[in-house]
């Protein structure tokens, strides 16, 4: 049995042709960070494609990096997650009109009073949209700026710098 992993990068999102997070750059002291800055009173996503190579059963697992733009409070930000998924040479559903499976979703605490301070919470993907391995899979991660999963009072952008999709092989 392993673990699969899938690195998600941001400078490899995918826009729609509205609301999607800017993509920044931040020259740091020793190195630069960059990332998608979602923003806390627009709905925001970004979508990414990969191959479910491996694929055996089971949730999948989306390790999201984030930190707050200026937030220095214990204020909360929820990310949201969607999943699509085509078998190719077997669906039948057209590639351009394929829905989203329902949405899972992560309520994370902003960790006291550092600003920029690296954050990690999981999103358990549940709504697998009936995955296959092999399928070609596109992910959605957004920022529920209105609050209608759950509290998201983080004042600012939310920078994502990193997802980590995973999933077993079995």
């Amino acid at each position: 049995m392993a673990t699969i992993y899938h690195t998600l990068k941001p400078e490899e999102a995918q826009p729609l042709a509205s609301a999607f997070p800017a993509f920044l750059k931040n020259n740091g002291t020793n190195f630069p960070v960059s990332g998608l800055a979602y923003n806390d009173t627009t709905q925001e996503s970004a979508y990414w494609v990969f191959n479910a190579i491996g694929y055996g059963s089971g949730n999948l697992s989306l390790d999201i990096y984030w930190y707050a733009d200026t937030e220095t409070s214990t204020n909360t930000i929820v990310w949201e997650s969607q999943l699509a998924c085509i078998t190719a040479d077997t669906d039948t559903t057209d590639v351009e009109t394929k829905g989203l499976d329902s949405l899972n979703y992560f309520q994370d605490t902003h960790l006291g009073t550092t600003g920029q301070r690296l954050h990690k919470c999981t999103i358990s993907i549940t709504n697998l949209n009936s995955i296959a391995a092999g399928d070609v899979c596109w992910l959605k991660i957004a920022r529920d700026a209105d609050g209608s999963n759950a509290t998201d009072n983080l004042t600012g952008d939310g920078i994502l710098v990193l997802a980590i999709l995973s999933y077993s092989d079995t």
